[in-house]
């Protein structure tokens, strides 16, 4: 597997917050159509701890270095968005959750060779992978994923993103998890947990977690209009 490197664009902002939007962001106190601390939502799927080869299937929030031969403006970092997208110059949205690098390669090629390019070059590595990390994003103070080196809460995960922000609702808090094959999610009110009257949550490799709050407002319908709408605590 080749892996290309120009700029980092390793931010986590892009399809995380997006999925906010399920939240029914930027209203005070509970709400919206997660159910809160549901009793089904247990662990998560067992992690592939393997290194990353060949049958690596790319996940929501990796990073991707792609180099398109001797066309650096084509070339970068990208990040996979909560829907499984990457955005590419000139050819727009690409899918390329749970494919391979080669088989992304191969899908870029095709994409590029139709109209821009004749016989393309390029190349498609795994820079980052969220499926041993844990991404926090939302209305925190530093966004991003951070490293799973041992037993984690959600509470802790929250500190390690350096805390809500001043327009954070700590009532409505998301987390994202793979379970039996299917992306699902439960609700946690942040402010209980913090004065002891409900239990902090587990928190795995591959979660994702968003904290409501008005500066994810923006990115609602984006989330939106790339997934079907989310009932209360059903997979997506």
């Amino acid at each position: 597997m080749r892996i290309g490197s120009r700029r980092t664009v390793f931010v986590q902002s892009l399809l995380l917050a997006g999925v906010a939007g399920t939240l029914a962001a930027c209203s005070e106190g509970r709400g919206g159509p997660i159910a809160y601390d549901p009793a089904t939502f247990g662990r998560p799927d067992a992690p592939k701890l393997a290194t990353i080869g060949d049958d690596y299937r790319i996940a929501p929030l990796d990073t991707l270095a792609i180099k398109v031969f001797k066309m650096p403006e084509l070339s970068g970092d990208y990040q996979v968005d909560l829907t499984g997208k990457i955005s590419m110059p000139l050819i727009g949205e690409v899918a390329a959750a749970e494919m391979t690098a080669d088989q992304l390669d191969d899908q870029l090629k095709a994409k590029y060779g139709a109209k821009y390019l004749n016989n393309p070059d390029i190349s498609v590595g795994i820079k980052a992978s969220t499926r041993r990390a844990v991404t926090v994003d939302g209305s925190v103070k530093s966004t991003g994923s951070f490293p799973v080196a041992s037993d984690l809460t959600l509470m802790q995960a929250v500190a390690l993103a350096g805390g809500t922000t001043e327009d954070a609702n700590p009532h409505r808090v998301a987390v994202f998890r793979t379970i039996d094959g299917k992306r699902q999610a439960a609700a946690f009110d942040l402010a209980d947990i913090r004065h002891g009257t409900a239990k902090d949550p587990p928190i795995y490799p591959g979660d994702i977690i968003v904290v409501d709050g008005s500066r994810i407002k923006a990115l609602q319908k984006q989330i939106l209009s790339n997934l079907p709408f989310l009932s209360v605590f059903k997979p997506f």
